[in-house]
């Protein structure tokens, strides 16, 4: 897949080893550590992304969570879940991530 970010072709070339790591890590917690489906698993980063205000992450995290066939309502749901938690704001915010990705 093509680097949804600039500043992550940037980080691999400066740093080859540190990403291969980091990117084995990704792919064993990911794929090897559970049953959850991948769709469920991408919903779920986005509501971390979201709650941790890693806007970067989340924009990732959304456009991986579509092509796993996550709904735009699927995803409004994951980021509705934040309000109770982290508060309105930082649903706002992760509200206009979304938004701005359509």
């Amino acid at each position: 897949m093509k680097d949804l970010h600039k500043i992550y072709t940037v980080f691999k070339k400066d740093f080859p080893d540190i990403n291969a790591a980091h990117e084995a890590l990704g792919e064993k917690i990911h794929k090897e550590s559970g049953p959850l489906p991948e769709k469920l698993r991408w919903l779920i980063k986005i509501a971390i992304s979201g709650a941790s205000s890693h806007q970067t992450a989340l924009e990732t995290h959304i456009k991986k969570a579509r092509a796993a066939g996550a709904t735009d309502e699927e995803i409004k749901h994951a980021l509705l879940l934040l309000i109770q938690t982290v508060g309105f704001p930082t649903f706002m915010e992760a509200y206009q991530v979304f938004k701005n990705l359509r």
